[in-house]
């Protein structure tokens, strides 16, 4: 199986999109006809296997209440996960009040009908614990493997179930820190490690649980003391000086871990909190947003030891940067778009703008590239079509009924899209 930098890397060059970036990771896959066939039959974490790039994948342009829906499946309770799609199964979670407590639930449906395959309780929580307005407590994406689904929750728990059944096969609760606003962050895989950010309002650390057992490998505190310490991000992993890095972003700072071992190798100074974007890689760097409330990109050079911030930024960029959403990287063109609806695409090695348009509507889901385009998807169901270009073209919208908060998936011909109380499946329907 694919994991994440590998197949970024893979999805790219297929799509004739990638410049050479040798500080990642291949894997050992190489590129081919194969890849793109295994492309299209998963899309089994957060983003997809190709960094948001959904390769191989065809759904339809236009779409509407009425129009070129396979099929809609209510979904109880709230979540912002993204469903993760693989080998023909949709899996998702969700988080279903009971009483003054909460159900943490996964649930598989078969993608071709809706039809559902298993729901199951992963952890009952007694009491209802306090999260942003913007938030559930089921917004990590799992992750799907052949021999595993793994459901994150935050501090409330981590686990890994049977993709037959959902049977729970480990249910780890070590990861005991104090969320503010609830979690976010998605877990990232690699060499059997499932490395985890835990950004609380005491005590912030990061992580990597064994995938095999659930059992903690690493926890290593943040070495920069934040005023606020909070955050809900999504590390990032490249391969530096022939050892895999966990890039993770957090208060104040971003560091980077060894994988193995999760000793802090290097770090960037920069002041923030509640980062929440995925950091994203191009030419031997790193580019991620440092604040929620100032957000701010910035462009620092992979490597280094200590702090690096002096020698390694490259470029910074605070116009129009997302708070939110993860950036999307095309070529060596990067697309994004702010939460209050401004989408922009800069040049990602030097920072410097080609366009800034007003879309309209608030954002939280991240851009993809499909269809030889860039899909904003907005909270409100609005979704942009834009050309991917240094000139700023709109292709065509589309529009659906509820609140679209996660990041659209894709499988085959298909678009899975999550509204607060449905999941509907996007495909090509005949008149």
């Amino acid at each position: 199986m694919f994991e994440l930098l590998a197949a970024w890397v893979l999805g790219l060059a297929l799509s004739g999109l990638a410049d050479s970036c040798d500080e990642v990771s291949p894997g050992e896959v190489s590129p081919g006809e194969n890849a793109v066939l295994e492309g299209t039959g998963q899309w089994s974490e957060f983003r997809g296997p190709f960094g948001a790039h959904a390769v191989g994948h065809h759904p339809p342009l236009e779409w509407s209440d009425s129009q070129n829906i396979e099929w809609k499946v209510p979904i109880q309770g709230l979540g912002w996960s993204s469903p993760s799609v693989h080998r023909g199964v949709v899996y998702l979670t969700t988080a279903v009040p009971q009483g003054e407590g909460l159900s943490l639930r996964a649930m598989a449906l078969e993608a071709g009908s809706g039809k559902s395959m298993w729901d199951i309780e992963v952890k009952r929580v007694g009491k209802i614990p306090a999260i942003h307005a913007k938030n559930s407590h089921a917004s990590p994406t799992p992750i799907v493997r052949d021999d595993g689904v793994y459901v994150h929750f935050g501090a409330l728990g981590t686990a890994k179930l049977r993709p037959s059944d959902g049977g729970i096969e480990w249910l780890c609760e070590a990861l005991d820190y104090p969320p503010v606003h609830g979690s976010g962050g998605s877990p990232v895989l690699r060499d059997n490690k499932l490395a985890i950010i835990c950004d609380g309002s005491a005590n912030p650390f990061v992580c990597a649980l064994d995938a095999r057992n659930g059992k903690v490998v690493w926890r290593t505190p943040r070495s920069v003391s934040a005023r606020i310490s909070h955050s809900f991000g999504t590390v990032a992993m490249a391969v530096v000086d022939g050892r895999t890095q966990v890039l993770a972003p957090g208060p104040d700072h971003m560091a980077a871990y060894d994988l193995e071992d999760g000793k802090e190798l290097w770090k960037v100074l920069a002041p923030g909190w509640s980062v929440v974007p995925q950091p994203v890689l191009i030419d031997g760097m790193v580019i991620y947003n440092h604040d929620y409330d100032n957000p701010e990109l910035m462009a620092v050079r992979l490597g280094g030891q200590g702090d690096v911030t002096q020698s390694h930024v490259v470029w910074r960029s605070a116009r129009g940067a997302p708070s939110t959403p993860t950036p999307l990287l095309v070529g060596s063109e990067l697309y994004f778009v702010s939460d209050n609806g401004i989408a922009s695409c800069v040049d990602a090695k030097t920072g410097e703008r080609h366009w800034m348009e007003r879309l309209g509507g608030n954002y939280s889901a991240s851009p993809v590239y499909v269809n030889e385009r860039v899909l904003f998807l907005s909270e409100d169901g609005v979704a942009t079509w834009v050309k991917p270009s240094v000139e700023y073209a709109v292709l065509g919208k589309n529009e659906l009924t509820g609140r679209t908060f996660a990041t659209p998936s894709f499988y085959q011909d298909a678009m899975f899209l999550r509204t607060d109380e449905h999941l509907l499946k996007i495909s090509q329907q005949k008149n």
